[in-house]
């Protein structure tokens, strides 16, 4: 028989999740949720599982992510010219994180069929930039960007906000995996440890460009509101921690303030506190 105090536990959990599965549970929106195989691309003991398995700091670090890869030119073309991300924004993150779901703790066919998938629509996504230079989307110096700007977001976020920080070994581990999927996808050179990462992001700054249109992408990911009222909250907080997690320099570029001296413990205080939940909320019910 289930307790008073049980039912009071697990009816805590359920509702916490009803509240954030309307904006990142598979369940919600019609799809599968994505099953974790022991046939997966990678061992279940790898730092890989650990960092791409933790709902928070995969969206602080999607959203930083995002906002890294809207300042270079073609792959700002390409999502402005060729995705409806500005009806569904938080769609294109939800699909974004399937996609490294998959790839990572996924059946070893559902992350090649994923894979295949991704590359196809690459294939056709096609355009000229304003100054006439011709970008394609499966460039793989293209491809190589958006894996980098991933690759140092997730882990940034989860050296922030996960349950346990990783050590240098275990963190150049994950760079290692990562660079298996991004390679899978046709993106080269690709770094493996987080020393060529954190070189690489810096490679690509004089590339990079705060334009209209990459403002416009920062203003609808980080100024839209979920439509369900107690999600707000959780969305604030979710998307100051990722303005926060960006290197300065890319705050400069996009015109974004870190949060101020006095609110910068709060805002990292809620978003471990909104971690620590997660995780408990989002485990066996």
């Amino acid at each position: 028989m289930i307790g008073p105090a049980s039912y009071l536990h697990r009816r805590a959990r359920q509702g916490i999740v009803r509240r954030v599965e309307a904006l990142f549970n598979d369940q919600a929106h019609g799809e599968r949720p994505v099953a974790r195989s022991d046939a997966a691309l990678f061992d279940s003991a790898s730092p890989i599982w650990r960092v791409h398995g933790d709902v928070t700091t995969m969206l602080i670090g999607g959203v930083s992510a995002l906002l890294l890869q809207m300042l270079h030119p073609a792959v700002l073309a390409g999502v402005w010219d060729h995705s409806d991300f500005r009806a569904d924004m938080l769609g294109r993150l939800r699909r974004t994180a399937r996609f490294v779901a998959i790839t990572t703790y996924g059946d070893r066919a559902e992350a090649a069929a994923a894979i295949a998938h991704v590359r196809a629509i690459h294939a056709r996504v096609t355009g000229v930039l304003s100054d006439g230079t011709r970008y394609r989307a499966d460039d793989p110096d293209l491809l190589g960007w958006v894996h980098v700007t991933e690759a140092w977001s997730f882990l940034a976020a989860w050296q922030r906000y996960g349950g346990r920080r990783l050590s240098r070994t275990e963190a150049d581990l994950y760079c290692a995996d990562f660079a298996v999927i991004g390679r899978a996808l046709g993106a080269t050179p690709l770094p493996t440890d987080t020393a060529g990462t954190d070189r690489a992001l810096q490679a690509r700054r004089p590339q990079l460009i705060a334009d209209d249109r990459a403002r416009e992408v920062a203003r609808l990911v980080l100024g839209h509101m979920p439509d369900n009222p107690l999600a707000i909250p959780l969305q604030r907080v979710t998307m100051q921690a990722a303005v926060d997690l960006l290197p300065a320099w890319a705050r400069r570029m996009h015109g974004l303030p870190a949060s101020p001296s006095l609110a910068r413990p709060l805002i990292s205080t809620g978003a471990l506190g909104l971690a620590t939940t997660l995780r408990w909320a989002f485990g066996d019910l």
